[in-house]
């Protein structure tokens, strides 16, 4: 049953004009092709990140650690830049500034493997990496609104997964011919053409009141100030769905490059080409993942398309530890594929949904990606510690476990969560004082 707030809700989104998820908005292509170029932008080396390292006498437990400590750092900021791109109306340049400082941090790898300079490069791409996603998200929700935003986000991740599997195809290629530091010349390459098409898009094409899920009828000023946890703690529906992807991310985050380790520890293949194919099995099934999610959530909602991402997982680490060989890459890496390319559009989907009309969609969208990567961040230090005490398979499977809790989680919230989708969300979280 619809109640006063949320039929209020609908009455003033009918009042703002929304395109068609088939409208075409100016600056449309120019948003597909950041997509595409932004990957490598976002994650500067990314997953060569660790057999450079092992190429330079890291051990996996080292490797884990400067990963997580990116990882922690990537949490701390993420809530508060959402908050950010909620207040700004300069979205494009938290795109830009952001991906020129991955691509400076991603060049100390190069000058020093030394512990200290890579931790400190990969704290440095976390914290640019916390603002470009946010960033991207409201820029697509202040271009389509919300009647266009889950086809929007569709495309878009089409495009992102297509983007990351020809770059993971082109990094593996020059890796294996002209070695590792050919992935970084790459990356510097996509950045660029990244930041060109962001500067593209016509800054009349954003909407800033509609690109922080604010109606427009009621207050077309931005709210105040409030923090990603106060917005958690103030929509158990959004509360559920950040507990289910940290449990989710733990199991998750570091499957890859432990994976990519242990084959390689295996000399069962070249690291740069082993990496890159990984990367382009598991982007090249996002792709029609990430579509198939698009029309799955227009039909039936969100919650199932989460559910069958979360599923995926425990299956993906069974077949990790049974298959170390390096035609274990591709039934691994499509569940990967499967999984992610699933989540791509269903969690800053259903955030912008169960936020709609609170001019908090940034900030939840910040808030539950901290969530996600506090789960990301303790991953590569469990399983490298795991793997360097008891074998690349123990890994897989405990990582496999400690995923199972986020199916679990969704499957018993199911009600609440479909309820909320139902009536709108969460009702707006006032800000401290007001």
């Amino acid at each position: 049953m619809r109640t006063a707030r949320n039929e209020a809700r609908g009455d003033a989104a009918a009042a703002v004009p929304s395109p068609s998820p088939a409208a075409a908005v100016p600056g449309g292509s120019a948003l597909h092709a950041l997509n595409f170029f932004m990957a490598d932008m976002q994650a500067g080396v990314g997953p060569f990140l660790g057999v450079w390292l092992l190429a330079h006498g890291w051990k996996s437990g080292g490797i884990g650690s400067v990963m997580t400590l990116g990882g922690v750092a990537g949490v701390l900021v993420t809530a508060p830049v959402g908050a950010w791109v909620d207040a700004s109306r300069h979205k494009r340049w938290l795109v830009v500034i952001p991906g020129a400082c991955t691509v400076l941090a991603s060049a100390v790898i190069l000058i020093s493997q030394s512990f200290w300079p890579v931790a400190l490069s990969q704290v440095a791409t976390a914290l640019a990496g916390a603002a470009i996603v946010p960033a991207v998200t409201g820029i697509t929700l202040g271009m389509y609104r919300q009647a266009g935003f889950n086809r929007a986000l569709g495309v878009n991740q089409a495009y992102n997964h297509a983007g990351n599997a020809a770059g993971a195809a082109l990094s593996g290629l020059l890796g294996w011919k002209f070695g590792l530091p050919a992935v970084f010349w790459l990356a510097v390459l996509f950045g660029i053409a990244a930041i060109v098409a962001v500067l593209r898009i016509p800054r009349a094409s954003i909407d800033d009141t509609a690109a922080r899920g604010q109606h427009e009828a009621r207050d077309g000023a931005a709210p105040g100030a409030v923090s990603g946890l106060s917005v958690l703690l103030g929509c158990r529906p959004l509360l559920v769905l950040a507990a289910a992807l940290a449990l989710f991310h733990v199991g998750n985050a570091a499957m890859l490059p432990l994976y990519g380790l242990a084959v390689v520890a295996a000399r069962q293949g070249d690291p740069a080409a082993l990496v890159g194919a990984t990367i382009v099995v598991a982007q090249a099934t996002m792709v029609p993942a990430s579509l198939l999610a698009m029309r799955m959530a227009e039909r039936g909602g969100y919650w199932g398309v989460l559910a069958i991402s979360f599923a995926a997982l425990p299956l993906r680490a069974v077949l990790a530890a049974t298959c170390v060989h390096a035609w274990g890459v591709f039934p691994v890496q499509v569940l990967d594929g499967i999984g992610a390319g699933l989540q791509s559009v269903a969690v800053p989907g259903l955030v912008a949904r169960i936020l709609n009309g609170t001019g908090r969609v940034n900030v939840g969208q910040g808030a539950v990606m901290s969530a996600q990567g506090i789960g990301a961040a303790l991953s590569p230090a469990i399983g490298g510690w795991i793997a360097q005490g008891s074998g690349y398979p123990s890994a897989f499977l405990c990582l496999g476990a400690l995923a199972l809790g986020s199916l679990a989680l969704w499957v018993a919230s199911g009600t609440l969560l479909r309820r909320a989708c139902d009536e709108a969300g969460c009702a707006p979280v006032a800000a401290p004082g007001r």
